[in-house]
Parts: C-alpha cells; structure tokens; sequence
C-alpha cells in the first residue's frame, strides 16, 4: 500500500479538542480509515474521552461508548456478545485506549479478554503517560523520561513495559506496533486485522507535545525518528510464536538525536545516553533473533 492509496473517507470530523500536534488525533483518523464505518468503538477515560466532545456531541462518525478505565476490554468483549446474540458478525468491535489504559489500570480486562480470545481488536494509542491528568509515569513511560511523578532529579528507571511481548505471551492471534509516521504499514496491518478472527491488539506510537515538551510540528517526525532509532520498532506476531520485522529503517539514527528534540530527556547525561543505547541495541538485536 502507497500513502496515496490509503482510503479517503474521513471518519474523524473537526472540531475534536486534541492539543496541537496531538498523535494520538492522527492515530485515530489513521485507524478508522483502516476499520471503515461498520465499528464500534469503546473508549476508557483519557485523553481520547476528552478529544471527541462533550455530551451529547461526537467527533467520530461511527458508534463510541465511555466506559471506565479499567473496564475497555470488558465492555468491548460484552458489545460484541451483544452483536453475536443479534446475528451481527460484520461490525467490528474495538477498544481504544492510551497506555495507562492498557498497560496498568486496564490491563486487567484485557489480558483476560486476551485469554479468552474475544473477537475484538484493542488498540492501544501509546504516549508513554498518563497525558490526561497531568503526565504522571505509567509502565509504558520509557527510561530516563520526565515525568510530573519522575522529576529530573529522579527520572524513571527501569525499561518500558513491553506490551507486544505480553500479547504474544497469550499466544492471540494477532499482535502488531505501528507508527504515525508509516501510515501504510498501519493501514496494511488494520487490514489483516480485520481478516482474522479472534483477539488483535495493535500498539500506536503517538507523541505528545505536551507531555514529550516537544514543538507540535515535531510529532511526525519523532514518530519515524522512534522507529529510525531501533527504539520503537515496527513487526508483527502471529498465534504469539511467529515474529515478522515490517519496516527495516533505510537510515539508523543514533539514540541520541532522538532524545535531543524532547525537552523530557533534556537531563541526561552522556553516559545516560550511552546505556540507553546499548539497551536499544540488545532489544533489537533480541527482535531479529525473534523474526530469524
């Protein structure tokens, strides 16, 4: 799929109340026109309960329901039992929430709804925070980052969650990262999502002016930076065994260029910098083994 090829209907309206150069407003338009009108979204508290309006007003053009943060993959496992009991096997039924959503407060409900193998497709949309309420640490912030509950004197140790990882662990059909910066690469992997059956999870790389302390214009390009630097790469796991890299960068950067460009990396030291990358390295390295 070329970028001219991605379909045109636009099922995000204007007038959602994204900040400026918000990701996960591009992951969202990129999503829906992958999925089509035929969806069903439910979406947990966050930044995307805020972006789409208030009451009784939507941005999005297909059915959404607000539910509770941690209850995303339960209520969406429940939709679509309510579909099946109406003989309706053509809407999709989707789950939509940040990191905080997915990774800690939610993850509950989905590893359960991963296990039981729900016919629904979870995307997480990541910005590695919780952006909504202030830009606290989740477990998908990445180590050494900013956060309001990880000042700079104490920045956040330990590697990010790796929620692929814990997907494929559940053995699901179908687990996949993607990048605002490659639309055809996720344009193609919602396709083969809505091919199969089962649980699909899909992991959204989406930068946030706010909580990166980033210009809004840089949020593309910190997008295909993430995955030009090894630090977000792009692959897929099928029945949690087969790995397949998608997107091999034409052009490695170093770490470092990419924690340059946000203010939230700004107190690192050289030697921080340097282990950052070596980690980088050994994940990658681990992924390739992964994919032969």
């Amino acid at each position: 799929m070329k970028l001219v090829d991605l379909p045109e209907p636009e099922l995000v309206s204007s007038g959602h109340m994204a900040c400026a150069g918000c990701g996960a407003a591009l992951a969202m338009r990129y999503a829906l026109k992958g999925l089509g009108k035929k969806t069903i979204f439910t979406i947990p508290a966050g930044c995307w309960a805020v972006f789409d309006g208030p009451f009784p007003f939507s941005s999005l053009k297909v059915p959404m329901f607000h539910t509770a943060l941690e209850t995303t993959a339960a209520v969406a496992s429940g939709i679509k039992a309510g579909l099946r009991a109406r003989h309706d096997n053509q809407t999709t039924v989707v789950g939509w929430a940040g990191d905080g959503g997915t990774a800690d407060i939610g993850f509950q409900a989905l590893s359960s709804a991963a296990e039981r193998n729900e016919d629904i497709i979870f995307f997480c949309y990541d910005n590695e925070a919780y952006m909504n309420t202030g830009i606290q640490r989740s477990s998908a912030t990445p180590e050494g980052a900013w956060t309001t509950t990880t000042p700079t004197l104490a920045p956040k140790k330990g590697p990010k969650k790796d929620l692929i990882a814990l997907m494929a662990a559940h053995y699901i059909p179908y687990a996949a990262s993607a990048s605002l910066a490659y639309p055809e690469d996720m344009l193609t992997k919602i396709k083969k999502a809505l091919t199969i059956k089962g649980f699909r999870f899909i992991s959204i790389f989406s930068p946030c002016p706010a909580g990166w302390r980033t210009n809004p214009s840089l949020t593309v390009q910190l997008a295909r930076m993430g995955v030009q630097s090894r630090i977000f790469p792009l692959y897929e796991v099928t029945e949690g065994r087969h790995y397949n890299l998608t997107v091999q960068p034409r052009q490695i950067i170093p770490v470092e260029d990419y924690l340059d460009l946000q203010g939230r990396f700004k107190h690192l030291n050289l030697e921080a910098k340097k282990q950052i990358q070596q980690n980088v390295d050994l994940k990658w390295q681990e992924l390739l083994n992964k994919c032969g």
